[in-house]
């Protein structure tokens, strides 16, 4: 039971450093769900702008329809040109050259507007530096994130394997543990059992001390067995007698010969009952006294004879 014990233990301990590293892979895992969900966010907001980026840029049909009226509308100018060029080249013509109204600006104005548009110049170009740099940023952070989202993907892919694996290993050390501890609790019910057994015999022991010092069986049982083993050995000895009768009774039923016979043996011999001669037996010679032998079993078929009384 104590080494049950440690074995129990030392499972203990096993699972609890795979539930600790089973929590800690599920802890990565939900850091990296976060992460996956927060870049799928950043990326639905990507589709979403060049969607609508797609959105404002016009159709294929409308640029389509529009060429063809800017085309239209070039022809229109271009004739309206060579109109103008014919009337420019010829000199007779009084609408040849058109005066145009308002005063030219003095040389410190124009200085001063070349300035305004130059700050304006500049304005623009570092705005245009400003939305490059940022452009540039967002495409290296949209790189970045989509190499973090592939490599997210692998991670995710291996830590699943991994929790997975973690995750069977678990399961196999639960139902060993399971089965040491239901063999565990069948050794305890066991010893539980043999407790018990003990302390019936030690109950039945100090009952057949009891007995014993009252001057009787130490119990029914063993009385019981006693005059059983007595039957057996009184058994015993009348089959010894039995046989040691038997065989007797073959010595009696064995000739010198050393043939065997069931027959009665028949007197051969007598002693004589006169006073001249010694008590010694003498052979019968051809005058052997007959001997009938014992009724069979088909006489019980006669009937006894009635002897009738003699009259005289």
């Amino acid at each position: 039971l104590i080494e049950r014990e440690e074995e129990v233990c030392i499972f203990y301990e096993k699972l609890s450093i795979q539930d600790s590293l089973n929590s800690n892979g599920d802890v990565e895992l939900h850091s990296m769900e976060d992460e996956i969900r927060f870049l799928n966010i950043q990326l639905t907001e990507e589709k979403r702008q060049i969607e609508r980026v797609r959105k404002d840029v016009p159709s294929k049909h409308e640029m389509e329809s529009n060429l063809i009226k800017l085309q239209k509308e070039l022809a229109m100018y271009q004739d309206k040109v060579q109109s103008l060029e014919k009337t420019l080249v010829n000199s007779l013509s009084e609408n040849r050259s058109r005066l145009l109204g308002g005063d030219d600006p003095s040389f410190d104005e124009l200085t001063k507007r070349i300035d305004e548009m130059e700050l304006k110049l500049e304005r623009k170009e570092e705005q245009l530096l400003e939305k490059d740099l940022i452009s540039d940023q967002v495409t290296r952070l949209s790189d970045r994130i989509n190499a973090k989202v592939m490599n997210g993907k692998q991670d995710t892919l291996t830590l699943a394997k991994k929790v997975n694996e973690m995750q069977g290993k678990v399961k196999d050390v639960t139902r060993k543990m399971m089965a040491v501890v239901s063999e565990l609790s069948m050794q305890q019910a066991n010893a539980m059992q043999l407790q018990q057994d003990a302390g019936d015999k030690q109950q039945f022991l100090e009952l057949c001390h009891q007995r014993m010092e009252q001057g009787m069986a130490p119990s029914e049982e063993f009385e019981y067995e006693w005059l059983k083993i007595e039957y057996k050995e009184s058994r015993y000895k009348q089959e010894t007698k039995l046989k040691a009768k038997e065989a007797e009774e073959e010595e009696k039923h064995l000739l010198p010969g050393g043939v065997f016979t069931t027959a009665e043996p028949r007197p051969n011999a007598y002693i004589p009952d006169d006073d001249s001669g010694l008590p010694l037996p003498r052979p019968y010679g051809n005058m052997v006294p007959f001997k009938p032998s014992e009724p069979s079993a088909h006489m019980r078929h006669y009937r006894k004879p009635v002897i009738k009384p003699i009259e005289i």
